[in-house]
Parts: C-alpha cells; sequence; structure tokens
C-alpha cells in the first residue's frame, strides 16, 4: 500500500464510520455503553483532519498519525484497541515484506493490549478472519461480513459486553462491525 492509497482508505473509513455512526451506538447499546458509534466518528473527524493539517509525507507517517488521534480522540475501549493497531502496523510498515505482515502485527498489538483471542467476541474474531486471509489474496467483501455476523452467537469474554454474561450473546460485537467497516473501507481504497 502506498500514502495516496492509505489517505483513500482513511478517507473512506471515515465516510463509512459517520454513515453507520447511529447504528454503531445501536450495536453498543445491549451490551456496550452506547458510545462506540459517537466515539469511533469523533476520532475519524480528528483523523481527516489531521491528515489535511499535517499532510503526512509517507504511509508510516500517515500511521502514525492514525495511532495518535485513535489514541487521544478516541473515548472508551476502542481509542486504545484501534490505536494500538495502527502502532503495530506502523512499526512493521517499514520492514515488513507484504501488507498482510502489516495487518498481522496490528492485530498482534491489538491482542497484547486487550489481552483477547479467537472466539472471546471482540475486533480479534473480525482481525484474525481478516489477516488469514489477505496473507491467502483472498479477502471479499463477503468474508468480512461474515466475520462480523460471527460474532453474534459468541458468548463475550473480553470487554465491557462481558459483564452482561449471556445476554450478549445473540448481538453483533460493535468493535467488530466497525474493524469490518475499515477493511471494507481497505478492499474499495485497493480497487479504484
Amino acid at each position: 500500500m502506498n500514502l495516496e492509497t492509505g489517505i483513500r482508505w482513511m478517507e473512506l473509513f471515515n465516510e463509512k464510520i459517520q454513515n453507520e455512526k447511529d447504528y454503531l451506538t445501536q450495536l453498543d447499546t445491549p451490551i456496550g455503553d452506547s458510545d462506540h458509534g459517537n466515539n469511533m466518528s469523533r476520532g475519524m473527524t480528528h483523523v481527516i483532519k489531521a491528515i489535511e493539517d499535517e499532510n503526512p509525507k509517507t504511509l508510516n507517517e500517515l500511521l502514525q498519525l492514525m495511532m495518535k488521534n485513535m489514541l487521544s480522540k478516541v473515548g472508551g475501549a476502542s481509542g486504545p484497541l484501534y490505536g494500538s493497531a495502527f502502532m503495530g502496523m506502523m512499526k512493521a510498515e517499514s520492514s515488513a515484506e507484504d501488507w498482510a505482515s502489516v495487518l498481522k502485527a496490528g492485530l498482534e498489538t491489538i491482542q497484547k493490549r486487550g489481552k483477547a483471542e479467537q472466539g472471546d467476541k471482540t475486533m480479534v474474531d473480525l482481525w484474525i478472519a481478516v489477516v488469514e486471509a489477505v496473507e491467502t489474496h483472498q479477502l471479499t467483501h463477503e468474508l468480512i461480513d461474515e466475520a462480523v455476523e460471527a460474532t453474534q452467537p459468541l458468548k463475550a469474554k473480553k470487554g465491557r459486553a462481558s459483564y452482561v454474561g449471556d445476554r450478549s450473546i445473540g448481538h453483533i460485537d460493535p468493535g467488530a462491525y466497525s474493524s469490518g467497516l475499515l477493511f471494507h473501507a481497505m478492499l474499495e481504497a485497493e480497487a479504484e
């Protein structure tokens, strides 16, 4: 991925977050703090402004900008988790041989921060599916949607949703959904 594609990726992600803000909040209401939509919307608004103001010159600078804004502008657990993802990606980007390795570094940093594993009903479930698909060049919009939907029957074992126990079953994980938007945007950015 080059800088131009990376910026397009973030622009598309922002559009999706702003369009889906209310739905993200609806997803977060029964199993979280009802703030995921607003938090992500605020964070991505800051990201787009920072891209315009700071004019990153490399993909690494863009990833760093994403990391800083997600950590400082997105509330709840999402800010540190997304910030960690972009931190891992930023550190791997300069030496990674392929984009799958960059994404995998992002996933590993999320897991270090949140201590989540596959099946815990978190954004990690979606990230694992996406990284595996990117490694085999099989990432599709359908796969992303299926991975998001696959969080619905799970019982949350991490994060705020774990507090509601069995009542988390039957709900899509909000972080997995917003991560799905991230990767839909990535596919669209690279397709143009």
